[in-house]
């Protein structure tokens, strides 16, 4: 009989004061299957995090992991750089037949360190050098990673600061509806077309459809289209930072693919694996394939292992509409029980779209005591947004409808318990 340790003595010796995550769920885990996790004292608990949607297929899919093993056992490839390997081509050929072609994409797959910040930094460098041009353009409240380039691109303060010195190179600009009564399209293309608007001319424009780090702000078609608009006229690549809200997280395998826009490059990172292994890629249209022979490289660039989860990833759900389908009928079930959630407290409301919804509880205080109360009650979910206001749901996208609803249940009750003992302190 396996015996787990509850003493987590060892990680507040050990470990960089750098953790996060555990500090909020403050046990060791020791198991997980589909949508749920078990910690070393036997407590259960769902997972409305999925590793910051890295596992948006669930915890060990049973038929990435036997594909796995039998790669393991048969010693196929462990590491082999950028070498042509049979899983590697497996991938490619499953990813063009299954996602590229159907969507008439004709973008080129580049393989990165395992990192999305390392897909960000790749993606800066090939707009960079395409077009001669230093500046990127982003926007308010966008998170695209904590390395050097990315960091520049990323909006929050905090992060940035942590970087030590100055970032350079980017110019942001606000988001769809970031300030009121302003279309941010307009003042961009205006800014841009005037000589004295202030912002040198743009090697790329980049975006998320939806912030998730930024506290799930869900752009407009119409402003993601504009966008795309305006890189055309300005001779800007046009990037989508879709790491986090790809692989399904907004009901369709790209988060951009109902707005009739079509980026030159794509950033992919999180749940490309399928499994929550490493892997990050960029897909970059012919004409902008412009890097030289490890120009960009990195040792672990593509993760042999995760090419093998990947493949069956895209087989088992992207194969047909079968599980987009399904996505569509769980994002009207979270909607609704985050409506019921936003109705306990003043103010509040939804954010988001598809499988990558929360509310927006006013302060970040609120927010951090429903998520603390939710693990007391056995549910894994985290905040995001400029303050930490939003409770934030990323339950993997194969969670059964019964155990969504009763994830959906624990938060209504915790928000609930939250909410009327603040009540009784403010009546006394």
């Amino acid at each position: 009989m396996t015996v787990h340790s509850t003493d987590k003595t060892i990680f507040t010796q050990r470990e960089s004061e750098a953790r996060s995550y555990c500090r909020g769920f403050d046990t060791v885990f020791t198991s997980a299957q589909g949508s749920e996790l078990t910690d070393a004292e036997g407590n259960t608990y769902i997972d409305f995090l999925a590793g910051c949607s890295s596992l948006n297929y669930g915890h060990n899919d049973p038929d990435m992991k036997q594909a796995l093993i039998e790669h393991l056992t048969e010693n196929k490839m462990g590491h082999a750089l950028d070498l042509h390997t049979d899983s590697k081509g497996k991938f490619l050929r499953a990813f063009e037949e299954h996602i590229l072609a159907p969507r008439g994409m004709d973008h080129k797959l580049m393989f990165v360190g395992p990192t999305g910040a390392n897909a960000v930094e790749a993606a800066m460098k090939i707009a960079r050098k395409a077009t001669g041009r230093t500046n990127i353009i982003t926007f308010t409240n966008g998170f695209h990673g904590v390395t050097m380039g990315a960091l520049a691109a990323t909006g929050n303060g905090y992060h940035r600061g942590g970087a030590g010195m100055d970032t350079h190179g980017v110019t942001r600009m606000p988001y769809d509806a970031y300030a009121d009564g302003v279309d941010s399209v307009a003042l961009l293309d205006q800014m841009l077309s005037d000589a004295s608007g202030g912002i040198d001319a743009p090697a790329a424009i980049m975006l998320e459809t939806v912030q998730g780090e930024g506290g799930l702000n869900a752009a407009s078609p119409e402003f993601v289209k504009g966008v795309e608009q305006v890189a055309r006229k300005h001779g800007a690549l046009f990037i989508i930072d879709d790491i986090q809200a790809g692989c399904g997280r907004t009901g369709t395998f790209f988060s951009f693919e109902e707005m009739d826009v079509m980026p030159d490059v794509v950033t992919q990172a999180k749940s490309i694996s399928g499994f929550g292994m490493p892997m990050a890629l960029v897909l970059v249209r012919p004409d902008y394939d412009v890097f030289g022979p490890a120009e960009h490289n990195g040792t672990f660039r593509g993760n042999t292992h995760a090419f093998v989860t990947a493949t069956v990833a895209i087989e088992k759900f992207w194969a047909d509409d079968k599980f987009q389908k399904e996505l569509a009928v769980k994002s009207d079930v979270l909607r609704e029980g985050l409506a019921a959630v936003a109705d306990l407290v003043p103010g509040a409301f939804l954010k988001g779209r598809g499988l990558m919804q929360g509310v927006d509880v006013g302060t970040g205080e609120l927010a951090s005591a429903i998520c603390g109360r939710c693990f007391e009650k056995g549910l894994v979910i985290e905040t995001s947004g400029n303050d930490d206001q939003v409770v934030k749901v990323l339950a993997p996208l194969t969670t059964p409808i019964e155990q969504f609803r009763k994830g959906l249940e624990i938060l209504r009750e915790a928000a609930t318990e939250v909410t009327g003992e603040r009540t009784d302190i403010a009546a006394e």
